[in-house]
């Protein structure tokens, strides 16, 4: 996910802990924590990410 722009959350806590989330990427949503850059990155396709969001509310 190192080549994506990745906007820092607006909620993110002040010493940065937060989850990262592309979504500028046309078949895919990438998602990592904000403290492991190079760690794993948690590719879902936009449309269970959009599934995934809806159960949140």
């Amino acid at each position: 996910m190192t080549k994506y722009a990745v906007p820092k959350p607006s909620y993110s806590t002040t010493n940065g802990n937060c989850v990262e989330v592309a979504t500028k990427i046309r078949t895919a949503v990438a998602v990592r924590d904000s403290q492991q850059p190079t760690g794993p990155v948690l590719s879902l396709a936009p449309a269970a990410w959009t599934r995934f969001l809806a159960g949140l509310s």
